[in-house]
């Protein structure tokens, strides 16, 4: 059975082969492509960075704190 095509947009890179080799056996171990673990890691990546980035903001601007003020 054919895949299903997704909109997308290629991407080459050339990456160190230790990391290669680990993603290799990744996908063979997590039955994965190479792709969709490539897109999988950049997706947890990029939601981390965003995470923080947010966090960040509301520790600068005070409406978040990094200790519990409240007193008991």
């Amino acid at each position: 059975m054919a895949r299903i095509k997704k909109e997308g947009r290629f991407l080459n890179i050339k990456m160190d082969a230790a990391i290669y080799n680990r993603l290799e056996e990744y996908c063979l171990e997590a039955g994965l492509t190479k792709t969709s673990a490539v897109e999988k890691g950049l997706t947890m990546l990029m939601d981390n960075y965003a995470y923080e980035k947010e966090t960040m903001r509301k520790i600068a601007d005070g409406s978040m704190s990094l200790v519990d003020n409240r007193k008991e």
